[in-house]
């Protein structure tokens, strides 16, 4: 604790937090503490340090960029039971605060409101000169190398918050920022985060809609369990593969190997070699030795996508896997082992499959330990927002998207899900094209043979028989990635039949 009585709060999300906590940091010559602390979290924080007993551990907090409009009503309490033990709370911002909590927080805590940027309000408030810090405000691509670096931490940072609830690394980065550290003095545990941020970085959930925050809440639980065997279900596009990701990043198994595999991408009788290796001379080319994918993701996670599309053969090899633990190389003799969790995902009908034969009970019991279902993105369309402005702040200079931009983009449903929401933002990046209502009248009229789809996804299925099955296949055709013969393979129909449709 930091003996002068002060405590720098900031919020999480934004570059300017981290960078004005640090010049705040230094303007204390580096005697303060600091936290990081959410709109929703600050009421409940402010209010656990009234509640304590003894001597304030501060004398001053200072709120930099948090925003007040979590819990109004409660904030104010803390900030009242604070100003009576003789804690003084004053909050920093370049935002005017809203005029109903104007006159609600009148009186329970000190405003230091400078127009501009956060940066620019610290520096007025405490007195500093901040022009050192200035070039964490501009776009990173026109930085400097140490700058760059830092812009990687800062991610890191924030990275590890969200997902693991870790808050030192946050202090940490301050902490450097406000002393100078060059990113070669970094400590090899602040190099450890930033190669795992790396490896696993781009894979995350987003989304506050109640469907994702119930998806995310069940996969925080089922990822402590490292054992357990989870069946994802969901259309093509919805983020199976995040999820399983995500399972494992939050998982004991986080600093092992991730293994994902789509089992529909290789021929049928070619899954065990891929699953389980060869000896060298096992058939014509093996030339050597390999490891299959149960001993590459040996103590991690091995992901299997597409589980509906194994022969039964294959299922047969798997299922002696999950009961015994142990497995042989193609031509080999030898029995093998592995600490493997497998998650695996389907957007087919499990049930069904089993039912015709086509999938085996006993395998469908083991892989269904814990099933969760990824919604499509039709029924979250409220995230749109968080989901198109988090890809484009990462490609834009941490930019943001207009309001006319967005709205344009919830006008859709969406049958390709977030896959298909990520590639029109692809598509505007490439054309810079700034008119969304033009790109979006384009994309729709290009993809309208998939409209059949989702009207079946909704229950509207056509009266003519020809149509019905027109729609049928166009959605089977773009399941298999517009690949023609996988797909007339999956409808046991001729090539012919299926471009007859298209």
């Amino acid at each position: 604790m930091d003996k002068n009585g002060n405590l720098i709060l900031t919020g999480w999300g934004h570059v300017d937090y981290v960078v004005s906590a640090a010049a705040a940091l230094q303007a204390f010559g580096g005697k303060a503490d600091m936290y990081g602390v959410s709109r929703r979290r600050l009421p409940e924080f402010l209010g656990e340090l009234a509640a304590e007993r003894g001597t304030p551990q501060w004398k001053h907090i200072y709120l930099l960029g948090v925003a007040l409009a979590g819990d109004p009503p409660a904030l104010k309490a803390a900030l009242m039971k604070l100003q009576a033990r003789g804690v003084e709370v004053t909050w920093i911002s370049a935002l005017e605060m809203p005029q109903d909590l104007v006159a609600l927080l009148d009186g329970a805590l000190k405003v230091r409101y400078y127009p501009g940027y956060l940066l620019e309000a610290v520096g007025r408030t405490f007195g500093v000169d901040v022009a050192a810090f200035l070039p964490f405000l501009k776009s990173p691509k026109k930085a400097s190398t140490d700058i760059r670096a830092y812009f990687k931490l800062i991610e890191t940072a924030q990275f590890y918050h969200r997902n693991y609830q870790d808050e030192t690394l946050y202090a940490t980065t301050v902490r450097y920022l406000a002393s100078g550290v060059r990113p070669a003095a970094w400590e090899p545990g602040v190099r450890s985060a930033l190669e795992h941020y790396n490896r696993y970085g781009n894979r995350e959930l987003l989304g506050k809609s109640a469907s994702i925050t119930e998806l995310q809440a069940r996969i925080n639980r089922v990822a402590a369990h490292e054992h357990a065997r989870v069946l994802i279900l969901g259309e093509s596009g919805t983020g199976k593969e995040t999820v399983a990701q995500q399972i494992h990043t939050k998982s004991p198994r986080r600093n092992m190997p991730f293994v994902a595999f789509n089992c529909a991408t290789v021929a049928k009788d070619l899954l065990e070699d891929r699953f389980f290796g060869h000896e060298r001379g096992a058939f014509t080319n093996a030339v050597e030795r390999t490891d299959g994918l149960f001993l590459q993701a040996d103590g991690g996670t091995l992901f299997l996508d597409e589980i509906g599309e194994m022969s039964l053969e294959v299922q047969a090899l798997l299922l002696r896997v999950l009961e015994g633990g142990r497995f042989m190389r193609v031509g080999g003799q030898e029995e093998l082992t592995c600490d493997v969790r497998l998650i695996t995902a389907t957007n087919r009908d499990l049930p069904r499959l089993v039912a015709e034969g086509k999938f085996r009970e006993d395998l469908y019991q083991r892989l269904n330990v814990v099933q969760l279902r990824t919604p499509s993105l039709r029924e979250h369309k409220d995230d749109i927002p968080v989901i198109a402005n988090a890809w484009w702040r990462k490609f834009h200079d941490n930019a943001v998207l207009k309001e006319e931009q967005i709205a344009a983009l919830t006008d859709y449903d969406y049958p390709g899900n977030v896959r298909e929401l990520v590639n029109i933002l692809d598509k505007a990046t490439a054309l810079e094209e700034e008119n969304f209502d033009a790109l979006m009248r384009e994309h729709k009229e290009m993809n309208a043979a998939l409209s059949g789809g989702l009207e079946l996804k909704a229950g509207r299925i056509p009266d003519k028989l020809e149509d019905a099955i027109r729609m049928h296949v166009r959605r089977v055709y773009e399941k298999y990635e517009q690949n023609l013969s996988r797909t007339a393979e999956a409808l046991d129909i001729s090539r012919n039949t299926v471009r007859k449709y298209l």
